[in-house]
């Protein structure tokens, strides 16, 4: 039972042979992040997410960077996910929807977030060659999309992630965060208009 006034935490830990992920949070915090994932720019994205969403957020993971980042990148995203789905318990008295247009100097972003309990992501206007781009030397631009497949999936989230434009890889990344963020920030609040769960079915 997670109605107005009760927490809405979760720990999860995961471990694989490619990755070792200890994650905790607070949908009800004030921003607050500790992470280190061992890649620089995610971290900073996680962050962005963290600081504006209103989600204090705590990660600590360790992966095969030897071989490619992608696997700590998409399993921290998993482990976020199933994190939300956990801390969000039943669902009572939340808002359900949110959206966001987010701009970062040229980049601009559009996100909409329900919390459906069904999986789906729409994610499109990455400009052509962004999933080709080392972001900070690192980070490859087709990893922002594998996070948000990763986080929808295992949230059980709709998600429709909207680029409007934008040429520096960085900044349309880091928009698509700040975006997502707050539209997620909307959708998690409770609502005092709200009674029980906010669907016909009685469930989400």
């Amino acid at each position: 039972m997670t109605s107005p006034g009760a927490s809405r935490t979760a720990r999860v830990q995961r471990e694989t042979s490619e990755s070792s992920i200890d994650l905790s949070l607070d949908l009800d915090g004030s921003g607050v992040s500790d992470i280190e994932t061992s890649v620089p720019f995610y971290d900073h994205l996680l962050t962005a997410f963290a600081k504006h969403s209103l989600t204090d957020l705590t990660v600590r993971a360790r992966g095969d960077l030897e071989i490619d980042v992608h696997h700590t990148v998409e399993d921290v995203g998993i482990v976020l996910g199933l994190a939300i789905r956990e801390a969000l318990g039943d669902k009572r008295g939340i808002s359900r929807y949110g959206d966001a247009l987010v701009p970062l100097d040229e980049a601009l972003v559009q996100a909409v977030v329900d919390i459906s309990g069904r999986p789906y992501l729409v994610h499109s206007g990455e400009p052509a060659g962004f999933e080709y781009h080392l972001i900070g030397g690192h980070f490859t631009g087709s990893m922002v999309r594998h996070v948000f497949e990763a986080i929808t999936f295992n949230a059980g989230l709709t998600v429709h992630v909207t680029v409007l434009g934008g040429r520096d890889p960085h900044h349309i990344a880091e928009a698509e965060f700040k975006a997502f963020a707050r539209a997620f920030r909307q959708a998690k609040a409770h609502d005092p208009l709200v009674t029980g769960v906010p669907s016909t079915k009685g469930a989400l």
